[in-house]
């Protein structure tokens, strides 16, 4: 005999009902099991995903602020001597000699070289063609954005040079060709608004973590290198580099952040200026069948 129906055991018909009550509650229990696990696994995987994208906006904000902050502080070292004697060091231990830099010849022509990447003329005919490459492929945000970049980057690098209007090294120093004010670098700031920016945008092109990697360390080397050549070739002093780097990644990290608000924004309202997503090109023509197949 069963201990739990009841019936061929002689238990009334209220503990009957108790005991079906209670296999009721316990079948219910059961089915709703699986379901809360699943739920709850559906939960923490949505709060990890908007944990992630928050961790990267809150990181952008650091980046800012950190450029921010580091780029008042090399202001402010520059006008006291501490400074100063920091960044003729530098220019003796780059040129011990002055107008004859540091290394073999060709290591000269070598920065010429590099440093030319940073001119405006040079980043200009870079951007036209990544702008119309982008306008091609239906990227008319990153586009436009891209455009924003540079000619914010040009408009800080020279209302900085307007404000803080610093003497460039002798010229006995400097290598090249010098323009206007040294402080702080056009070059370095500009170097670090487009390579870094135009980084980022091909990073979104390839899905493994290290392509990305790679794309954004070979920005990065870009524009430091671009900075060290101003240095070496006696165009600037040490702490107008650097503090071109800060304003110029802070600039571009600025951007990005502009970018991603907009493309979450968009991801509730699919409108204003976007970037259209490329349909998937046509596969080869499937051949026709055979008769009698």
């Amino acid at each position: 005999m069963s201990l739990w129906t009841g019936r061929d055991a002689g238990v009334t018909g209220e503990r009957s009902d108790l005991h079906e009550r209670v296999m009721g509650t316990s079948h219910k229990r059961d089915r709703l099991g699986p379901m809360t696990t699943s739920r709850t696994l559906t939960f923490l995987r949505r709060m990890l995903r908007i944990a992630r994208t928050e961790i990267a906006a809150v990181s952008a904000l650091f980046v800012i602020a950190l450029g921010v902050l580091a780029f008042v502080e090399v202001a402010d070292d520059v006008t006291e001597a501490d400074g100063q004697a920091f960044d003729q060091a530098v220019l003796a231990w780059m040129q011990p000699v002055a107008g004859d830099p540091r290394g073999p010849w060709w290591l000269e022509e070598a920065a010429a070289d590099l440093t030319s990447l940073g001119g405006i003329s040079v980043l200009g005919l870079f951007a036209v063609i990544a702008i119309a490459f982008l306008l091609i492929q239906r990227k008319r945000l990153s586009a436009l954005l891209l455009v924003l970049g540079l000619a914010g980057g040009v408009a800080l690098s020279e209302g900085l040079k307007a404000v803080f209007q610093r003497d460039r090294p002798p010229s006995d120093y400097q290598a090249v060709e010098t323009l206007n004010a040294s402080f702080p670098s056009g070059h370095a700031l500009l170097a670090a608004v487009f390579y870094l920016s135009l980084g980022v945008m091909l990073t979104r092109a390839f899905p493994r973590a290290h392509l990305k990697a790679f794309v954004l360390a070979a920005s990065m080397t870009v524009a430091l290198l671009i900075g060290l050549t101003r240095v070496y070739l006696g165009a600037h002093w040490a702490s107008d580099v650097f503090a071109g780097w800060c304003a110029g990644a802070a600039w571009a990290v600025a951007l990005w952040l502009v970018a991603y608000a907009i493309g979450r924004r968009q991801a509730v309202r699919d409108t204003g200026l976007h970037d259209d997503a490329l349909p998937p090109e046509p596969g080869p023509d499937t051949p026709p069948a055979v008769i009698g197949e």
